[in-house]
């Protein structure tokens, strides 16, 4: 996967905002005035939708996203408000036309299937006054964004003059534009630097019938060659994503199981957004989209996926490097926030791993028993030369990390420059903290802040010092 350390993109989101509205109840009887069920509600929640799902899905995974968009002077529009300030969005780019019905999807879910939906919305174009607000907006701020999201939902923010005034300007500022579109003329996207239309979509826009691999080859190049778009993408739902540059390329779905389809496309336009702008090739950009829709169509509703999550998806899925798994300070404290929240339980454990044998990786097992996610702490060359000597460790702390990394038994490795691993604990606060049975009776570094304390006995003979000095006899 590729290398998100200590990224945070700029990127900005404009497009159609909307609330998706959800009533949750359950049926137990049929109505006596029509054939219609009765629903009992006794939850309702709220979600940013359309272009708000695509700044929540970039906010999850670590981007500094903004959006411009038009909204009324409503309920709806003071919730989308609240909604978009909930995750640390800022809203002084909304521009407010009086006369608009900002967009509310409400959806009624009984037993986790909708029953029936209805919309309140304006769907007439913007303004002139609106669209020019836009513009400026865009203009004023271009040179501090890495990449630029158009989420197209057709409700009449996105006309066909403005369209063609953002790329036209984004291109002037060498800035790239990724567009979700809407309808069957595309021509106000051209020289976007991809679209991401679905099958049926991209048949309705270039009059073009997807059956097969032929169609789905002329359709895409028709696209990029009448769009001039640097790539050309049609998203293919269970069967993956086509791409098309010199030739067609189908990067096949990763989603092991699918409850609920909405926002996908939400999350494929901001996870692709989000990979560009740390200018990852096309390849990988895809790959990590479909790796990102693959975390949230496992969940009811516009979901949204975190790096820890489509990290942990990968994982699973046995398609992740050993890499991915070792973390710095920063990246640790963001995961076991995460991990807390959904009540997971973290074992700690440390030292130097220099030369991995079994006693180490049956030490490592035992402790990963002792909860759901295991964290080793791992002293760094500096750290193991100070208590084991000059001559020490054999192995550099980057392949000693990997190798760690490599354990089924082991989630995170972190690695630690002090002689102890103290200020590492306290910053991560494990449930339980592990330590060899040769600690019993002595006093433990962490025990203080871990909740419980797990010893767990060495396997007799098995060390790395008496590796090396059975490899120094043999000399």
């Amino acid at each position: 996967m590729i290398n998100f350390k200590d990224s945070n993109p700029r990127i900005l989101v404009i497009g159609d905002l909307m609330i998706d509205h959800y009533l949750w109840g359950s049926c137990k009887r049929i109505s006596p005035e029509a054939p219609v069920q009765v629903i009992d509600v006794t939850n309702e929640s709220y979600f940013l939708g359309g272009a708000g799902n695509v700044v929540n899905n970039l906010q999850a995974l670590g981007a500094d996203a903004e959006v411009i968009s038009v909204i009324g002077k409503c309920d709806v529009s003071n919730k989308l408000i609240e909604l978009l300030e909930d995750i640390n969005v800022n809203t002084d780019k909304l521009v407010i036309q009086k006369n608009r019905i900002s967009s509310k999807k409400s959806r009624i879910i009984s037993s986790q299937q909708q029953v029936v939906r209805y919309d309140r919305e304006s769907t007439d174009e913007i303004d002139e006054k609106s669209q020019k607000a836009i513009l400026n907006q865009l203009k004023k701020n271009i040179v501090h964004y890495d990449v630029i999201l158009l989420s197209d939902y057709g409700k009449g923010l996105l006309t066909h003059k403005l369209t063609e005034s953002i790329i036209s300007t984004a291109n002037d500022h060498n800035k790239r534009v990724l567009v979700d579109p809407k309808g069957q003329d595309y021509s106000k996207y051209s020289g976007a630097f991809l679209l991401t239309p679905n099958k049926k979509e991209a048949s309705e826009a270039t009059n073009i019938y997807i059956t097969d691999e032929v169609t789905l080859e002329k359709a895409i190049k028709a696209l990029k060659n009448q769009l001039n778009l640097k790539y050309s993408i049609i998203t293919l739902s269970e069967e993956g994503v086509a791409v098309y540059d010199k030739d067609l390329q189908i990067h096949p779905t990763v989603a092991r199981q699918v409850f609920d389809v909405t926002g996908a496309g939400d999350t494929i336009l901001a996870s692709l957004g989000f990979a560009l702008s740390l200018n990852s090739n096309i390849d990988s950009a895809i790959k990590f989209s479909n790796l990102s829709a693959g975390v949230v169509v496992g969940k009811i509703g516009a979901a949204t996926a975190t790096l820890t999550e489509i990290i942990e998806y990968e994982s699973n899925l046995n398609k992740s490097t050993s890499d991915q798994h070792i973390k710095n300070w920063k990246e640790i404290s963001s995961i076991v926030n995460e991990l807390k929240s959904k009540n997971k339980k973290i074992v700690f454990t440390n030292g130097c791993f220099d030369i991995l044998h079994t006693g180490h990786v049956k030490y490592l097992e035992q402790s990963k028993s002792f909860g759901d996610v295991l964290i080793v702490g791992m002293n760094s060359d500096k750290s193991v030369k100070s208590i084991k000597g000059n001559n020490r460790p054999i192995n550099a702390e980057l392949d000693r990390a990997y190798i760690l990394a490599s354990l089924e038994a082991v989630d995170y490795v972190v690695i630690f420059d002090d002689e102890n691993p103290y200020d590492l604990i306290k910053l991560i606060k494990p449930n339980v903290l592990v330590k060899g049975g040769d600690y019993e009776g002595k006093e433990i570094i962490g025990a203080d802040i871990a909740e419980d304390l797990k010893l767990v006995k060495f396997i007799e003979g098995k060390s790395t010092s008496k590796i090396i000095n059975k490899i120094q006899k043999q000399k």
